[in-house]
């Protein structure tokens, strides 16, 4: 055993080098020179993963399931090999939208709705304590165990280890991450540190085991033959049923996303999203490594101490009952490292959540006198601080009164499944543009109620309870839900809650249709990586001044003169100082309390478009195309058929060719023939299908045709045979201008000749050229020729219009689509 002086001041004493590390890193942050800027760093800083339930409990799992342990590691490897695809989606999306947390992404995503982020941050408070329990019992349970005092039976509170270890924590992660709001929400100094943290656990676990298996023992090969001899078969299994591991491989994929602390790393804080690339191999090598001496730790645990030791400290007790004092030290502070590493970050993001979704928008809109305090930014300070001490405290709770008697994986688990719990709002929101936030409220308490009855609260339910159900009703027993029984209480868990989560989100989703706000929010969601996001406007000017009196009640400021006009840029600055402090959707309200209300941008209108006017066009379209086919012109075709039929009846009964009556029915066949070649390219105008199942290229050719059976001129389409592979916004954008360029030739040229010409080289560029009478395009008025909405479309796809003419000569029209080699690349 060691003196606890000595204990506390090893303790203390790697808790200042942390604060050093940060500090170090804050302040090459604050002079441009970033500490974290490096793939490697943030790999390790990912490992922040691998927390106490790592070092302590993998070992005491795999005592007793054997090779069950690596479920949890198992599934985080397989969400780093989704990473480009997952990952690196929300990364983009989150530094787009400047959105500095789960809830503000999930809140974003669904309309940007307040009470969606304020829902999710109260799941993530309530699912988060069982695991701050899970670092309390290891921490303060290694403590009494390191200096010879374990505790036996239920200690008094004030004599209890854990909680001084919670109030010391809890006033360490203030000082750690609360020191000052952040314009991002980064904090480069507790990246840097975490980062830190992972190799000192790293070295320490790695440590102990190089000393159980070759210090203890001959090697992995004598110790797991003399672990064979004394029948420790347990050891060399899997421990779990087919279907459980499938639940906790899915489990603990979802949580090394979901988890606070994983996306305020993994997400927030990423300095550059290149380095994804080198964290989607370097994380899974480094669970690897800090696996290798999991079961050897384990087999000479079980060998030397047997089961009268907790096989959750077989790292600590191993060490200390060889008498290597330094190396239990180690092991010790290794610990430490692990359990502190997550209480910071999961504190830091949990406190985020709780003051930019709960608080602040409950004050904007309940008291939004209450904004014109000056030391707001002290008030958010206070919030975050008092979140920190708060849930620390439900956490001790959780440990005194639950989590004694359980293993560290249990309680760890029961967090997991509380965080799955977001998956389907935001894998679904990634992916889905149909999901709406009514969906995504339902779907998150439906699953949280489940994942609360089934496996929180049998924590505190008595036996009788358990095995009888509510009432004596045996169909509600918290862990055989409906009678279903046969699974573990987390995989039961699991599939209950992902049942009704996954169920409520769909359904309702699929029952009501997204509102505008939704489906603006969906198309930057999902199409997030294709096209880049617009700039918002505002309807009236706002001075740098008034600005700047805006974030000095946040401790923030803007440089210009105070009369000066903001420019878009000014207050896009503004905004994102103010959401690192306050949440994307406070910013917004507070600048709008400034700028006036907010204008829509271009996909917000394009989605209104969408909803309240294009729909019902193409419906009104649609029918009368319908109508049309199914009355005139299929009037016409008979009476084209008909004419035909009395003609060659006439010429078999002898009439004169060159008559009258020849003449006259040749006449009416040739008007009914133009009449529905007139009607065909009117029905495509109102329908052009072709455009949508053949491509751009088919559909210029047919319109092209039956303007040239109209207009009775020649019309000539030089292009690629082959479909553009362009999306279909981008295909009925060209298709609208070059259909009104060919109009407008018609309409006001005169030509004899229109030629439509299109190539692909680098750009893409399509011309429509004719032969009529021009005009002078920079006239400042030009009637009746659609200039103005023809560029608004091609700018709308990225593109220009170029128009050649001249009052004596011809007239070309260029469309011009920059890089559409790389269009080409991505729908590919």
């Amino acid at each position: 055993m060691l003196q606890t002086w000595v204990v506390v001041a090893a303790s203390i004493a790697y808790l200042g080098i942390l604060f050093a590390v940060a500090f170090y890193g804050d302040r090459r942050a604050d002079s441009g020179r970033s500490v974290i800027n490096s793939g490697t760093t943030y790999a390790l800083s990912l490992a922040v993963f691998a927390t106490s339930w790592t070092y302590y409990g993998s070992v005491g799992r795999a005592a007793v399931d054997g090779s069950g342990f690596l479920t949890t590691y198992l599934g985080p490897t397989l969400m780093m090999a989704l990473g480009w695809l997952v990952l690196r989606r929300i990364i983009r999306i989150s530094k787009r939208n400047r959105i500095t947390s789960m809830a503000d992404f999930i809140s974003a995503r669904y309309g940007k709705s307040s009470s969606l982020g304020g829902l999710v941050t109260i799941i993530a408070a309530i699912g988060i304590v069982p695991y701050i329990a899970l670092q309390l019992k290891a921490v303060s349970a290694t403590f009494e165990i390191i200096r010879g005092q374990p505790t036996a039976g239920h200690v008094p509170m004030f004599q209890d280890t854990a909680l001084y270890v919670a109030l010391l924590l809890a006033g360490f992660t203030i000082l750690f991450g609360t020191r000052h709001l952040d314009a991002t929400e980064r904090h480069e100094g507790m990246v840097a540190a975490i980062a830190f943290e992972s190799v000192v656990k790293l070295v320490a676990f790695v440590a102990a085991g190089i000393f159980v298996t070759f210090g203890l023992y001959g090697g992995f090969g004598d110790l797991f033959s003399q672990a064979a001899q004394a029948n420790l078969s347990t050891l060399f299994t899997l421990g779990e049923q087919t279907g459980t591991w499938a639940w906790l491989i899915v489990l603990a994929a979802l949580a090394s996303l979901l988890l606070p602390r994983q996306w305020q790393i993994g997400v927030v804080e990423n300095v550059d999203e290149r380095h994804l690339k080198r964290a989607m191999w370097l994380f899974p090598l480094y669970l690897l490594i800090i696996n290798i001496f999991v079961l050897p730790i384990a087999a000479g645990g079980l060998l030397r101490l047997g089961s009268e030791v907790n096989p959750d400290t077989y790292v600590l007790t191993l060490p200390m009952d060889a008498g290597q004092g330094a190396l239990t030290l180690l092991v010790f502070i290794g610990g430490l490292s692990a359990a502190t590493g997550m209480i910071i970050v999961e504190m830091v993001a949990l406190s985020t959540m709780v003051s930019n979704s709960l608080v602040m928008p409950a004050l904007l809109r309940g008291a939004p006198k209450f904004v014109q305090r000056r030391n707001l930014a002290k008030l958010i300070l206070f919030v975050r601080r008092a979140t920190i001490v708060l849930v620390m405290l439900a956490g001790y709770a959780f440990f005194r009164f639950a989590g004694e008697g359980s293993a560290l994986v249990s309680i760890g688990l029961v967090s997991f499944a509380a965080m799955a719990q977001f998956a389907p709002a935001v894998l679904g929101g990634l992916f889905w543009k149909g999901g709406t936030r009514d969906g995504a409220l339902v779907g998150l308490v439906a699953g949280f109620t489940v994942w609360a009855y089934t496996l929180l609260l049998p924590a505190w339910l008595s036996d009788t309870f358990l095995r009888d159900g509510p009432f004596g009703i045996s169909a509600l027993r918290p862990q055989q839900l409906f009678g279903i029984g046969g699974m573990d209480s987390v995989s039961h868990a699991m599939f209950w809650s992902m049942l009704v989560n996954i169920g409520g989100y769909v359904c309702v989703s699929l029952i009501q249709r997204p509102n505008v706000a939704e489906r603006a929010q969906a198309v930057l969601f999902v199409d997030a990586l294709a096209d880049p996001a617009e700039p918002r406007a505002w309807h009236r000017a706002v001075t740098i001044g008034e600005l700047r009196s805006l974030l000095e009640r946040f401790g923030r400021t803007i440089d210009g003169p105070s009369n000066a006009d903001a420019d878009p840029e000014q207050i896009r600055q503004a905004e994102t100082e103010l959401a690192g402090s306050i949440g994307t959707a406070s910013a917004r309200i507070m600048i709008a309390s400034v700028a006036g209300e907010e204008r829509l941008g271009v996909e917000e209108v394009m989605e209104m478009i969408d909803e309240a006017s294009q729909v019902a066009t193409l419906e009104e379209r649609h029918r009368l195309a319908r109508e049309l086919h199914d009355s005139v012109s299929q009037a016409l075709f008979s009476m084209t058929l008909y004419t035909r039929a009395v003609e060659l009846a006439a010429q078999k009964e002898g009439a004169d060719p060159d008559g009258p009556v020849a003449r006259g029915l040749a006449e009416l066949r040739k008007l009914t023939q133009g009449a529905l070649a007139e009607m065909r390219g009117a029905l495509f105008q109102l329908r052009p299908d072709t455009l949508h199942e053949e491509g751009l290229v088919s559909a210029i050719r047919k319109g092209a045709s039956a303007i040239a059976v109209r207009e009775n001129l020649r019309v000539e389409v030089i292009a690629p045979e082959e479909r553009l592979p362009l999306s279909a916004f981008r295909e009925e954008e060209l298709f609208r201008v070059v259909q009104e360029a060919m109009h407008n030739c018609v309409k006001h040229a005169s030509p004899s000749r229109i030629e439509v010409r299109l190539s692909l080289d680098g750009d893409l560029l399509i011309e429509v050229a004719d032969d009529g009478t021009g005009f002078d395009p920079s006239a400042p008025h030009i009637a009746g020729l659609g200039l103005t909405g023809m560029r608004e479309r091609m700018r709308r796809i990225g593109g220009r219009l170029v128009i050649d003419s001249h009052p004596d000569g011809p007239t070309t029209v260029r469309l011009v689509v920059p890089d559409a080699m790389e269009i080409q690349e991505r729908a590919r």
